[in-house]
């Protein structure tokens, strides 16, 4: 699980990036899982790679299924750079 959120993670640093901004400049995320038990070791992940305070605003999903058989999903909204 921690290496399936750290790939998420760093897939949505590089979409990120390529768009101008990144993971210090979300404002908001939505975390989807496929079991909701396992929110706490995604969480600890998370929390690695989203320090800043404030911490940007989450909201976790839980979901029958995700594409490719995946357990967790992160979307996310971020502030373009200048």
């Amino acid at each position: 699980m921690e290496a399936q959120t750290e790939r998420v993670i760093e897939n949505l640093a590089a979409v990120l990036k390529e768009g101008g901004s990144s993971l210090d400049r979300v404002v908001r995320s939505t975390v989807y899982l496929t079991d909701l038990s396992l929110f706490p070791r995604v969480n600890e992940v998370y929390a690695r790679y989203f320090r800043g305070d404030p911490a940007p605003a989450r909201a976790t999903v839980g979901v029958a299924a995700l594409p490719l058989g995946a357990q967790v999903e992160i979307d996310a909204i971020a502030i373009a750079e200048n």
